[in-house]
């Protein structure tokens, strides 16, 4: 990404703000890099810790997907686009489901559009376990998201233009996740929980980056890039936060699951799986050789009747590794 002009929607949130960090540091030659949000003061905040008198290659530009005519203007001089943008909290979205719609569809159709239009030359969106089988209407949106997003490569024409998706499970410590909120509410001495058999698929936020530079590397546009990682057991999550805390069982919450899925017994019948990842191929007849693709990443196809489900996962993180894993996320998550 040296000599590229980079733009990232959502800039501002907890993948964005790590995304920017882990670039700066690794491509320092990168030409441009583009915060694009519609919080004013989450940028300022930004700014503070990435400085453009210290990052002169960062633009902080104030705007919402919503608004085509506005991510046309962003988008003037851009090599690529990382799209994190999105209403992502489950009940907010339940409770207010245009709203969702507006930003994590239309907004998608809008990123997609203004790509497009602006010649822009690598694309790649966020998804969530939630968009596999959903349950709720934020991961219905975002299951419509990675159908525009997949399907986007059929109107590229002759450009070289693709777009791809990279879908994964909880990221450790990100806004409104269950880290953080069992970090406040065990100060109570009792912690909430909604069933005792939850499990989730976990990933930190610099593994979520890479999974985005292994993408905007290897894409050939319309996959689902998957990542091969651990599950943990919300029960596991309480023992590591606080052991001594007592336990509030209080049902699980509509539009929740008990396990999580990335991949579902009928997306397997047109997944490939590699060493560290699985790649959905696109459900239309792909401008691009299946076979030539299986073959360039030595991949095999996924045995009939197979499903990548949170709670059949075969890695899990124990009690041990997941108070580990926090520690390292935030240095307060943990009482010596």
């Amino acid at each position: 990404m040296n000599g590229k002009s980079i733009l990232i929607t959502g800039g501002t949130g907890s993948f964005g703000k790590k995304f920017v960090e882990m670039t700066l540091a690794r491509y320092p030659k990168v030409e441009r890099l583009v915060i694009y949000s519609r919080d004013e003061l989450k940028q300022y905040e930004m700014e503070q810790i990435f400085p453009t008198k210290i990052y002169p290659q960062l633009r902080y530009f104030i705007g919402d997907v919503r608004d085509k005519d506005r991510l046309i203007r962003a988008l003037s001089g851009i090599d690529i686009i990382v799209h994190a943008a999105a209403l992502k909290q489950v009940p907010a979205a339940e409770y207010n489901p245009f709203e969702a719609v507006k930003t994590n569809i239309m907004g998608a159709q809008n990123v997609i559009d203004a790509a497009i239009t602006m010649k822009v030359n690598r694309v790649v969106a966020l998804s969530t376990d939630k968009a596999a089988a959903p349950i709720n209407l934020y991961g219905a949106t975002k299951l419509c998201s990675d159908k525009l997003f997949t399907a986007a490569n059929l109107f590229t024409g002759n450009s070289e233009l693709r777009f791809s998706v990279v879908r994964y499970g909880n990221v450790m410590g990100s806004r409104g996740s269950v880290i953080p909120f069992f970090m406040k509410e065990r100060n109570k001495g009792v912690l909430p929980i909604t069933d005792e058999r939850m499990t989730r698929f976990n990933i930190t936020l610099e593994a979520g980056v890479e999974l985005v530079y292994f993408a905007l590397q290897n894409m050939w546009g319309g996959e689902i890039f998957v990542p091969k990682i651990p599950s943990y057991r919300i029960m596991d999550v309480a023992k590591a936060i606080a052991p001594e805390c007592d336990i509030n069982f209080v049902g699980v919450r509509p539009g929740e699951k008990i396990h999580e899925e990335m991949i579902t017994e009928t997306d397997a019948l047109h997944t490939i799986e590699f060493d560290d990842y699985f790649v959905i191929l696109p459900s239309f007849v792909p401008l691009w050789n299946i076979n030539d693709f299986v073959n360039t990443f030595a991949g095999k196809p996924c045995p009939e009747g197979f499903r990548y489900n949170s709670g059949t996962n075969t890695e899990w993180l124990t009690v041990e590794e997941l108070r580990a894993l926090i520690y390292e996320t935030d240095d307060s998550a943990i009482e010596e």
